[in-house]
């Protein structure tokens, strides 16, 4: 190495891959005198590194200076602490630096990126991760969910307010038109008996000792040429939103009807709710 080179360069040292033979260019320091494993960053091969070779300090005997009188020897100086040890730490992966113009860099056929180090112990190899996951590595397509049991109280904590909803919605406006439910609450009509009950004989009205009762009134008449027995009339009260709120049945005065005869049916509701505004009444169904 010349001397303007190690000017430059300091202590360096040239290490090679035993697996690869790719060589670099390290500082003496990076490897130390006791030496440490370090990885190849070609092709991941790691090996234990020895530390560099100290030149031993021998004088030839015809150089040796003679023997002087005994002098007074001095106190001897302090010895200074030995340094700290390098810290395991990876050298950073850049090219060595460029030798001035003219002298060509005697580091210019080394590999541009530094090998990994790691601890000073002979016996301190990477662990089998540090290269991180394999993009070759098995892998589900689905991952397993962590907490199926929270999925499911989700779930049942969902249906449980969709079905409470539900409820009150009926509770509060009754069920809609399309529901078969609806249409049952009377039977079929019967074509031969004609219920005639106007809505403005369908009222509140009050008592002489301060309460009130419902009033329904109508008639029943048989329209058919022969006898036609009455059934069971149904009386139903809904309030202001159309909602069922009381249902009674009334009996028939006379069960049968004779061709062209009515029936006027009159009946007092005396513990229909305040919320009632309308009665319906139709035949009970069966």
């Amino acid at each position: 190495m010349s001397l303007v080179a190690s000017m430059l360069y300091g202590l360096v040292m040239i290490i090679a891959c035993p697996a690869c033979a790719t060589r670099y260019a390290v500082p003496d320091s990076a490897i130390g005198i006791d030496g440490r494993t370090v990885r190849c960053a070609k092709c991941r091969h790691a090996w234990f590194q020895e530390g560099p070779r100290q030149p031993e300090l021998t004088m030839p005997a015809s150089n040796m200076p003679a023997p002087a009188m005994e002098q007074p020897q001095a106190e001897p100086a302090p010895v200074a602490a030995p340094p700290a040890p390098v810290p395991p730490v990876a050298v950073a992966d850049t090219p060595p630096a460029t030798a001035p113009q003219g002298e060509p860099s005697p580091f210019a056929d080394q590999a541009t990126r530094s090998p990994q180090i790691y601890g000073d112990e002979p016996g301190e190899m990477p662990s089998p991760g540090d290269d991180g996951p394999s993009s070759f590595a098995y892998e589900p397509p689905f991952r397993p969910r962590r907490n199926p049991a929270r999925l499911w109280m989700a779930m049942a904590v969902g249906f449980a307010l969709v079905v409470s909803a539900t409820i009150g919605a009926v509770a509060w406006f009754g069920l809609p038109a399309w529901v078969p439910m609806a249409r049952s609450t009377f039977a079929s009509e019967r074509p031969d008996l004609k219920l005639d009950f106007p809505p403005n004989r369908q009222e509140r009205r009050p008592l002489p000792n301060g309460t009130d009762f419902f009033n329904v009134s109508g008639t029943i008449t048989n329209i058919s040429q022969k006898r036609q027995p009455v059934p069971m009339l149904l009386i139903v009260l809904r309030d202001k939103y159309n909602r069922i709120v009381y249902s009674v049945e009334a009996p028939p005065a006379r069960g049968v009807l004779a061709p062209g005869e009515s029936e006027t049916v009159n009946q007092a509701i005396i513990d229909a709710p305040k919320s009632a505004r309308s009665a319906e009444i139709g035949w009970k169904p069966d």
